[in-house]
């Protein structure tokens, strides 16, 4: 069996279904072969990005894949690799590489070695009779701890190379783990006397699929639940006990309530310090349940570390605290709090979010998409910057994995990439990007690979003319030389793309368009909206 043909089995055996990627790169026709569907990207970071979604969609339960050609398409990649090193998504990235009498040669780029600091693990194959252990360490890295990219790099002179047969390769297995039961005894018993609890819920409540158990935890200790945004849709938005997502915007109550707390527990979440997270308070007692032991104490001191599988986390908290909790905590105080601050933190904001004025505030745009589309069945992500921003404190979600969220490394261009995994990991879903007239320059040429390659996504644009949020770091260059403009008529290119494309600039075209939006979408077609914004910049910091 030749190699690339014994790589795309093996890739079958585990569930593989998609290969996204760009040539030249032999895997393509072995995948093609196997009758796994390869997807052709017009940019490498794109390719990534939607293997990334794929496999967050998923809870990891599907694998997404990328390959990509040796030198300049490994390079391209870099940053998509990054990218999900930054957030732990597992993504299998199969690069070629080098022939072997050249691959350490300077300036040759040699990615199992180049990525090796964005990788779970970077190997390359040497022989092909080692093809079935490589892909097995690999496969295992994937499925189990704290994910984040593998790479398995095949060298240009291999694929001729025989593997034996039969092929000696099984699926490799998942695992769980827990946190040592004194150490959850003790989180227990810290919790229970809590007067303020609070919980912080990060991704790994997705990637484990303990939405039951942090719902029946929250309920338990009558506790306020927020998220990072990674985690945002762990926890129902509509809840009583939800105060929404942290990040670098975020809802009135979550701050209010991380500052009065006296103990917070962080579930599925490394803590890990960023501009584009919620920063805990001093002085209160943290508890931290991680997958992975090296997130304790990386970025802030803690008081009982639980490291271990999210879901089983909660359960051995949720069975101790039944020992000690005999009736139910009411959590109407709590939830009267809540009620109160959410008020008074939308009413502060009605004049953007129910503005008429032209050109449209984007936050009335966002508004009213949310008030349009079926929530419950749409996956949503936004992109760096403004869109970020502008929806995570107002999107509410309401069912898991409907909002794809992320901020540790913020790369302007991932929404696209994200909505087009998404749609085809869960293609009954309405799947919508939301990104401005900056991301767009980045990666808008991949519109065309929804349109190519049949991805009926929802594209939200807010175009300002101009990078609106870097008006007051550029204030000289922007007068003297208009450095922070930008244009184009992106409506336009969607339709050239042959996808659908609508300029919106009227309060009374929003909803309407986007109900034209939507039905292209069912109708098979992507569809590019384009709503003409002012330079909104102001932004719920609490």
């Amino acid at each position: 069996m030749k190699l690339g043909a014994a790589i795309a089995e093996i890739m079958k055996r585990e569930g593989i279904q998609i290969l996204t990627g760009y040539p030249v790169n032999h895997l393509i026709e072995y995948a093609a072969d196997a009758d796994i569907r390869p997807i052709m990207v017009r940019q490498e970071r794109i390719g990534l990005h939607m293997a990334d979604a794929i496999s967050r969609v998923t809870s990891g339960r599907t694998i997404g894949a990328f390959c990509m050609q040796h030198g300049p398409g490994a390079e391209n990649a870099y940053g998509g690799v990054a990218q999900c090193y930054g957030e732990s998504v597992p993504v299998l990235v199969l690069p070629m590489g080098y022939p072997r009498r050249i691959a350490h040669i300077d300036p040759n780029f040699n990615s199992s070695v180049q990525m090796r600091g964005i990788t779970k693990s970077a190997e390359p194959i040497m022989s092909a009779a080692e093809v079935p252990n490589i892909l097995r360490r690999a496969f295992a890295r994937l499925r189990n701890g704290r994910g984040g990219p593998v790479l398995v790099e095949i060298p240009t002179d291999m694929w001729n190379e025989e593997v034996p047969e039969p092929l000696a390769y099984h699926p490799v297995a998942a695992t769980r783990y827990g946190p040592d039961p004194v150490d959850l005894e003790r989180a227990a018993a810290m919790l229970a006397k809590a007067k303020r609890p609070v919980i912080y819920a990060g991704t790994g409540v997705h990637w484990a699929r303990a939405w039951p158990q942090l719902q029946a935890l929250a309920e338990m200790l009558a506790a306020p639940v927020t998220t990072s945004l990674g985690g945002k849709s762990a926890f129902p938005e509509d809840h009583p006990l939800a105060l929404g997502s942290g990040g670098l915007a975020m809802r009135r109550g979550v701050r209010h309530f991380l500052d009065n707390a006296d103990v917070i527990l962080g579930i599925g979440c490394s803590f890990t310090e960023t501009n584009f997270g919620v920063k805990m308070p001093s002085g209160k007692k943290i508890i931290h349940a991680t997958l992975d032991p090296d997130h304790l104490g990386k970025d802030l001191p803690i008081d009982i570390g639980l490291v271990g599988d999210a879901g089983l986390t909660m359960d051995g908290l949720i069975a101790d605290l039944a020992t000690r909790i005999k009736k139910p905590r009411s959590r109407t105080a709590v939830a009267k709090e809540i009620a109160a601050l959410d008020k008074e933190w939308l009413a502060a904001w009605a004049h953007k979010t129910d503005s008429d004025a032209s050109p449209l505030n984007p936050y009335r745009v966002l508004r009213d998409l949310w008030r349009t589309v079926d929530v419950d069945n749409t996956i949503i992500t936004h992109d760096a910057g403004s869109p970020r921003d502008q929806l995570s404190p107002f999107w509410v979600s309401r069912k898991p994995l409907t909002y794809l969220g992320w901020g540790k490394t913020t790369q302007l261009g991932y929404g696209l990439g994200l909505a087009m995994g998404a749609k085809l990991a869960a293609p009954d879903k309405l799947c919508i990007n939301v990104w401005g007239d900056a991301a767009i320059g980045f990666t808008g040429m991949d519109f065309e690979t929804a349109v190519r390659e049949r991805i009926p996504i929802l594209s939200i644009l807010l175009n300002n003319f101009s990078m609106a949020i870097e008006l007051k770091v550029m204030p000289i260059s922007t007068k003297k030389y208009r450095s922070t403009d930008i244009s184009g008529d992106y409506a336009a290119m969607a339709r050239a793309f042959g996808g659908y494309g609508e300029r919106v600039e009227q309060v009374a075209d929003i909803i309407p368009a986007i109900k034209r939006g939507i039905e292209q979408t069912k109708n098979g077609t992507p569809a590019l909206l384009e709503f003409i914004t002012s330079k909104e910049t102001e932004v719920s910091r609490q």
